[in-house]
């Protein structure tokens, strides 16, 4: 029941993640949630070398949503490399 859970989070955290970050982000519902968990990865593992989160501690729901838009834009920036040209 905890991966359904996560991936029920995940899903949240990536649609808010989307709504917040200006421009068009062309993903479909799994990439959405797959981009919520990483964010809250991401967050967590942030957390923890900042000295924020105790190890095993999870991240709240506003670290994985920055930790998600950090994900979207990096994701933004391999888009925009990876087109070459002008």
């Amino acid at each position: 029941m905890s991966y359904v859970w996560m991936a029920l989070v995940g899903f949240v955290v990536g649609l808010v993640a989307r709504a917040l970050m200006p421009g068009n982000q062309r993903m479909g519902l799994i990439l959405t949630a797959l981009l919520g968990i990483a964010g809250s990865f991401v967050a967590n593992a942030a957390g923890q070398w900042l000295g924020w989160y105790a190890s095993g501690q999870a991240a709240g729901f506003i670290a994985s949503v920055v930790g998600a838009l950090l994900v979207l834009w990096v994701v933004g920036l391999l888009r925009k490399g990876g087109q070459g040209g002008d």
